[in-house]
């Protein structure tokens, strides 16, 4: 299998924030990246325009305080079919909040003079031969299991006693493992992880959330950059149902470099049905099927689950939400920590259900119960962010995270 063994890419299209300003070159036709308002820590990755050479290096100089300047750093832009496109290219940008800022921000694009090389700061490595390790500072983020994983304490006449494609462990910011791997009371839960329980083909009723008639299998990679904003890797499976391929997938991570508090960590899906109508369709009465994290919750009533309106008393079965979060102390951590999942604005039939489990599930719905079918050769595309913070935050803390998020992927350049 082809998997790459440790090393560190090349930066790639960075730009070195210290250089003075007199070395940036003012250009009043050069284009300009609008953002939102927004109060905190603001992650985005944007489209570059079509004219600007993605080999090039630049930075991002706020029109209104010339003295404020960004690092980006340039990675690949995501095709249509979920593909690496071979033209064009995107930023990664972290921008800091500023008090008060209650109007949108402007960031002009401006090349810049070379500087000196700035090592990644993430790396690759063969945590095994199924999985790929992302490291920032040689501190683990999170592993990439795209081989077979198998338990050997389930059952071996039992079929979740092997799952592929996916991720776990996450370690959160502490050093502490925030998701669950085959936990006793739901053996084919699996980190994070996206199922359905009822998926359709040509009248035959199959179940992927437990691997009984279909599953995943790796293909092959289509990207895995590093530098010092951020990592992207990009894969692409298959749903097999034996030896036939009914679904092609492929799956973008982009990890973005850690502050103190929070990480943000950007998953984009791409399905395309290869011959035949494919139907999906969420769990009766819960809806749950699609983007789902499994925590490593020891105790159910040590969690907290917060949604927009506050603390959730109870487990929420179908219940349409734009982002959850849940919060534990978990093992061998001083603090509580956790992870909330956001939904952006242009996700279908926003927002979609959830169901969500104190006992550590956190499962987002779509297309929810009633389900929906795809034609062959036409891509489903859904993303999402995980926001993973490093101590317990309250319902405000979330809203502005999720704020930003909002802001970032309406951030657009005039």
């Amino acid at each position: 299998m082809n998997t790459p063994s440790t090393f560190f890419v090349a930066t790639f299209g960075l730009i070195v924030a210290a250089l003075p300003p007199s070395t940036a070159r003012a250009d009043a036709e050069s284009p300009v990246l609008v953002v939102p308002a927004f109060k905190t820590m603001l992650h985005t990755t944007v489209d570059l325009p079509k004219n600007i050479h993605v080999s090039a290096s630049w930075q991002l100089v706020e029109v209104d305080k010339p003295g404020n300047r960004l690092a980006v750093q340039a990675v690949a832009i995501i095709a249509a079919d979920g593909t690496k496109q071979s033209d064009g290219g995107r930023i990664v940008v972290a921008i800091p909040p500023v008090d008060g800022a209650a109007k949108p921000r402007r960031f002009r694009l401006e090349s810049s003079p070379a500087g000196p090389d700035i090592p990644a700061a993430f790396a690759f490595s063969d945590d095994s031969t199924a999985s790929l390790r992302v490291t920032e500072e040689k501190r683990p983020v999170l592993v990439y299991n795209h081989g077979v994983i198998t338990d050997e304490k389930v059952p071996p006449k039992d079929g979740r006693r092997s799952r592929a494609c996916y991720i776990h462990p996450l370690w959160g910011l502490n050093g502490e493992v925030l998701t669950d791997d085959f936990p006793k009371d739901h053996y084919h839960h699996h980190g994070i992880f996206w199922a359905w329980p009822h998926v359709e083909i040509g009248g035959e009723k199959l179940d992927l959330w437990t691997y009984k008639t279909i599953a995943p299998k790796f293909v092959r990679w289509l990207t895995w950059d590093t530098g010092p904003l951020a990592a992207v890797l990009g894969v692409e499976n298959g749903w097999f149902v034996g030896d036939r391929k009914v679904m092609i997938e492929r799956v973008w991570i982009q990890v973005a470099r850690a502050t103190p508090a929070a990480r943000a960590l950007d998953l984009d899906f791409t399905w395309i049905p290869v011959d035949r109508p494919i139907t999906l369709r969420g769990a009766e009465g819960k809806s749950y099927g699609g983007l789902t994290v499994r925590f490593a919750v020891k105790n159910e009533k040590d969690s907290t689950i917060t949604v927009p309106v506050g603390a959730a008393a109870k487990d929420l079965p179908d219940t349409p939400l734009p982002w959850a979060d849940l919060t534990c102390k978990f093992a061998g951590a001083n603090q509580p920590s956790g992870a909330a999942i956001f939904i952006p604005c242009d996700h279908p039939n926003y927002p979609p259900t959830w169901l969500t489990r104190h006992y550590g599930a956190l499962c987002v719905g779509w297309p929810g119960v009633n389900g929906k079918t795809f034609e062959p050769g036409k891509p489903i595309h859904l993303h999402y962010r995980l926001w993973i913070h490093s101590a317990a935050v309250d319902v405000a803390r979330l809203k502005a995270a999720y704020e930003a998020y909002l802001a970032g992927t309406t951030a657009h350049w005039e």
